[in-house]
């Protein structure tokens, strides 16, 4: 293993997040001791002072920006504003003060949602400006994507080695499963457990179920984030991600066969369904750091049920020893 991390100070924002913490755990794993992680309560990355300070506390050689305001669907249709505002202002002001600190390496994680909404599959990065993002997150989207204007941007006046990533969507272990605002595998997995609990014969979904999404596990997205910090110094995008596409109809019923519920799946089509479809082109992130996804989804779903069902059961116990 490389010894690239073991002298480095290293800050993560958004490290006690899903993703995040993965990171942290792997830049320990890695030999990295000098590790900030700035939380919300004690640094708000959308005040300019917040930053400096921020940076004047830790010193940092390398920045990676995880922090963001994200959700599902739902989420994004009630909080365009908010959802394009906080991750424009984090980012924008976070290059900037890494440009003038003159650090080592920016790393600025982007979003597949950034894509415009009919890219052919696989999304090639060379297709990122040729349309408009789908409606339903395109604020969220479009914010993401001016951070990496800016990222070029300050590469070629001030010197700035920042690179942006695109990952799929992700999970894992440690994912949010808050259903106003998960993404669609917690929310799927949350949605057939609660019927199966409850007993019933029916579970009624948002959407058709015949657009299809890529998922990369959480541990594929960190390591491939590590990589590219290490190894990557580019101006271009970089994708990450399996390269294999999955319908959602399917996910739903691997899900349900995981959870065990047994019931009906119908299709709620008054609901929005997103993009289209979605399914990266990996070949860049192997070609420039070797990055190549190792956890198959199958798999992946299984332990992350496995580990949401051990939480969800220690929470019911809690309650229990309260009430009693």
């Amino acid at each position: 293993m490389s010894e690239f991390w073991t002298h480095r100070r290293v800050c993560v924002t958004g490290g006690a997040g899903f993703l995040g913490s993965v990171v942290v755990s792997k830049l320990k794993e890695r030999g990295c001791s000098n590790i900030w992680i700035p939380r919300s309560r004690d640094y708000d990355l959308r005040e300019r002072r917040n930053i400096e300070l921020l940076f004047d506390d830790c010193h940092p050689d390398i920045l990676i920006h995880l922090a963001a305001v994200v959700g599902g669907i739902g989420a994004n249709q009630h909080n365009p504003g908010r959802f394009f505002y906080n991750n424009l202002i984090m980012g924008a002001q976070l290059i900037d003060e890494a440009a003038r600190r003159k650090l080592e390496k920016c790393t600025i994680i982007g979003t597949v949602c950034a894509y415009p909404k009919f890219t052919p599959v696989p999304f090639r990065e060379e297709e990122l400006w040729n349309g408009y993002p789908e409606d339903t997150n395109a604020p969220y989207g479009i914010a993401k994507k001016a951070l990496l204007v800016q990222a070029q941007s300050y590469r070629k006046q001030y010197g700035l080695n920042a690179i942006y990533l695109l990952p799929a969507n992700l999970y894992g272990p440690g994912d949010n499963f808050d259903l106003e605002n998960s993404h669609v595998i917690p929310a799927l997995i949350q949605k057939c457990m609660d019927a199966r609990d409850a007993g019933r014969d029916k579970l009624i979904l948002w959407g058709t179920g015949n657009v299809s999404r890529e998922f990369l596990h959480v541990d594929d997205c960190a390591e491939g984030i590590l990589l590219a910090s290490e190894m990557y110094d580019g101006p271009e995008p970089v994708n990450l991600g399996t390269g294999k596409e999955t319908v959602i109809r399917d996910l739903a019923g691997m899900i349900a066969g995981i959870v065990g519920f047994t019931g009906e799946i119908v299709w709620d089509a008054s609901r929005p369904d997103g993009q289209p479809r979605r399914c990266l082109d990996v070949s860049k992130a192997k070609k420039s750091f070797g990055f190549e996804a190792k956890v198959p989804l199958e798999k992946g779903l299984e332990e992350t049920v496995r580990v949401y069902r051990a939480f969800k059961s220690q929470q019911q116990s809690r309650t229990a020893s309260i009430t009693t």
